[in-house]
C-alpha cells in the first residue's frame, strides 16, 4: 500500500462567540489530542499552526493534509458488496453530470474536512450547475483519512451510507453529500460515527430513506467498499482535501485570502482552465 504525507491539522475559518472556543484554541487541542494518540502508537506526528495553515493553501495544497493509512474494513482482496452506480478503477470513483462531458472535474474530498465544507457552502452550488450544464461531469474521489487524524469512525461511516445513497442513485448520493456537508459537526465531535444520526440526515433527502436503504446503513453493507474507495484515495497522489482538479490540473479553490472561493470565482477559474 502506497504510505501517505505527514499528519496536518485543519480548522474551520468560522468566528466564534465568547462562549465557545476559537479556531486557534480548537485546532491546539487537536494538536495535543493528536499528540497523545501518536505517543501511544509510537509515532510522531506534526502539527501545523492556522497561520502556517493558510500559508500553504495560498500556496496551492489542500489544507487537510492525509496522515497514516486509513484503517481498512476488510481486507484489500477480500470480497465486498459494491453499491450500484460506480465507476473507475475497482469501482471506487462516483460520477455526477453527462458521461461524455467534454470536461472532467475530479474532487477530492473527505467528509469530515471542514475546509471542504467551506468550499462546499461557498461554492457547491455553483460546481453542480455546471456539472448540470453539462460543462463537465464531476468524479467524486473520497477519504477517510480525517478518522485517524481526529479519531473516531465518522469519515468511514459517512462514505458507507453514502454508498446505499448511491446504489438508489447517483442523484440521492449528490443530494445526501450535500446534506453531509450542511450538517457537518464539529471537527471535535464524530456525530457521522452513528448510523442514527446519518439515517435522521437521510430524511432531508426526499424518497432516499427506504427499507433498502436503512437496512444498508444499519448493517454497514458498504464498509468494504468505502474501505476500497479510502484505499483508492491513498493511492491517488493527493495528499489533502479538498483539492479540485479540472482536466488533470488543480484549481485553487481556496484563495490568496485563505478563504473558498465564491461560486463566481468558481467559474472564473473554469473558463480560464479550459480557455472559455
Amino acid at each position: 500500500m502506497t504510505s501517505t504525507p505527514k499528519n496536518a491539522k485543519n480548522a474551520k475559518n468560522t468566528v466564534h462567540t465568547a462562549a465557545g472556543p476559537t479556531a486557534r484554541e480548537r485546532l491546539k487541542q487537536a494538536q495535543q489530542a493528536e499528540a497523545r494518540a501518536g505517543r501511544r502508537r509510537r509515532r510522531i506526528t506534526v502539527g501545523v499552526s492556522i497561520a502556517a495553515a493558510v500559508a500553504v493553501v495560498a500556496g496551492g495544497t489542500a489544507i487537510a493534509v492525509s496522515g497514516a493509512k486509513s484503517s481498512d474494513d476488510g481486507g484489500s482482496g477480500a470480497a465486498v458488496a459494491v453499491p450500484a452506480n460506480t465507476g473507475g478503477p475497482d469501482n471506487t470513483v462516483i460520477t455526477y453530470g453527462r458521461a461524455d462531458a467534454p470536461h472532467t472535474l475530479a474532487v477530492y474530498e473527505d467528509f469530515r474536512c471542514p475546509i471542504c465544507e467551506a468550499v462546499e457552502t461557498s461554492a457547491g452550488a455553483t460546481v453542480q450547475q455546471l456539472a448540470d450544464q453539462d460543462e463537465y461531469k464531476i468524479e467524486y474521489h473520497l477519504a477517510t483519512f480525517l478518522d485517524n487524524n481526529l479519531g473516531g469512525k465518522g469519515s468511514k461511516t459517512a462514505l458507507a451510507a453514502a454508498g446505499a445513497a448511491l446504489d438508489q442513485g447517483v442523484d440521492k448520493f449528490k443530494q445526501f453529500h450535500d446534506v453531509l456537508y450542511a450538517n457537518q459537526p464539529s471537527e471535535r465531535e464524530d456525530a457521522f460515527g452513528d448510523v442514527n444520526h446519518l439515517l435522521d440526515l437521510a430524511e432531508k433527502v426526499p424518497g432516499l430513506k427506504t427499507e433498502a436503504f436503512t437496512k444498508a446503513v444499519t448493517e454497514g453493507t458498504y464498509k468494504g467498499w468505502a474501505a476500497k474507495v479510502s484505499r483508492a484515495f491513498d493511492k491517488s497522489g493527493v495528499s489533502g482535501t479538498p483539492t479540485m482538479k479540472l482536466d488533470g490540473k488543480a484549481l485553487p479553490v481556496i484563495g490568496q485570502d485563505g478563504k473558498p472561493v465564491t461560486g463566481e470565482q468558481f467559474t472564473a477559474l473554469v473558463k480560464q482552465s479550459i480557455g472559455g
